[in-house]
């Protein structure tokens, strides 16, 4: 039986350690056995169960450059009494609103946000922007007069959950008959969590203050981070965006995975793959909205 030199032993064992950490590189970083789960759960759902049909879509709208918004687009929310959309910038932190289109309606400066990351429309006129550094959620009003909004005429929800600064809460998603807000954090853990209480619609009967997570849901959240939430008020599901990962999950009423389809190029019709996947809303239609860094816009419909 033949014996490896001195030398060829210590190449092969090199390599084997290359190899290891490679993997457990690959399994960490990529949460390959949580993308494998994931894949295994949507497999084994009744077809019935994708109500949002997400492979069905197909890009109208591709990387539509936002004119006047140079960079730093983040977050987006679909108001249903405007028909137009909300996003904001976290540099010169502004809250933007825009058509349907993709184009700038108006623009509103923010004063004492902080890192302004995520905005959700709660009913008319009322909005909750998210403050990532500080894990504030801020909420406001805005009507056809508001020409600027200051954090310190706001309510205000701060919430310490352990990282801070670029680990914060990136996405908002609110459930108008269940009245609780969905708050995506984006890592460290990649975390979903529910809050109910705030904001407060009603200040003559203030509701008790909670906030809950679900361990097995954001078990099966194989995405290396969240950068935004929508609620489908129709059927009760939850989509969370994943810039990293460039994947968009359709989670059901328990927050079991039913349905994920990729922001990579060729997938529903895209021609390149979308850079940085900041904000996603629904239309009344069931329109797909999505803005992109540095100031992109896509549309997807139903096909």
């Amino acid at each position: 039986m033949r014996t490896l030199s001195p030398l060829k032993t210590v190449l092969l064992t090199l390599l084997v350690v290359m190899a290891l950490a490679i993997t457990w590189r690959a399994v960490g970083e990529y949460r390959l056995i949580e993308r494998m789960w994931f894949n295994w759960q949507v497999f084994w759902q009744s077809s019935d169960a994708q109500a949002l049909g997400l492979d069905d879509y197909e890009v109208v709208i591709e990387a539509r450059a936002i004119e006047g918004l140079a960079d730093n687009v983040s977050a987006l929310s679909f108001d249903p009494d405007r028909k137009t959309l909300f996003t904001v910038t976290n540099k010169d932190p502004e809250l933007v609103e825009l058509s349907l289109e993709g184009h700038i309606l108006r623009r509103i400066p923010l004063t004492g946000f902080g890192d302004a990351e995520a905005v959700e429309y709660i009913s008319p006129g009322i909005y909750v922007i998210s403050d990532e550094y500080q894990q504030r959620l801020i909420k406001v009003h805005v009507d056809d007069d508001t020409l600027f909004l200051d954090s310190a005429d706001a309510e205000q929800l701060t919430l310490g959950m352990g990282a801070g600064g670029n680990s914060g809460f990136e996405g908002l998603a609110y459930d108008n008959r269940g009245k609780r807000l969905f708050v995506a954090k984006e890592r460290k853990p990649v975390q979903i969590l529910e809050v109910r209480g705030f904001p407060n619609l009603d200040a003559s009967a203030p509701s008790p203050l909670e906030v809950t997570s679900s361990k097995r849901r954001d078990a099966g959240l194989f995405v290396r981070d969240l950068s935004s939430l929508q609620f489908d008020e129709r059927s009760g599901h939850l989509l969370a965006l994943s810039d990293e990962s460039r994947q968009i999950l359709e989670l059901d009423t328990e927050g079991r995975p039913v349905g994920n389809v990729s922001l990579s190029k060729g997938s529903m019709g895209l021609s390149k793959s979308v850079p940085q996947a900041e904000g996603i809303a629904m239309g009344d239609d069931e329109t797909l909205y999505l803005v992109s860094e540095p100031n992109l816009f896509y549309v997807f419909k139903k096909q």
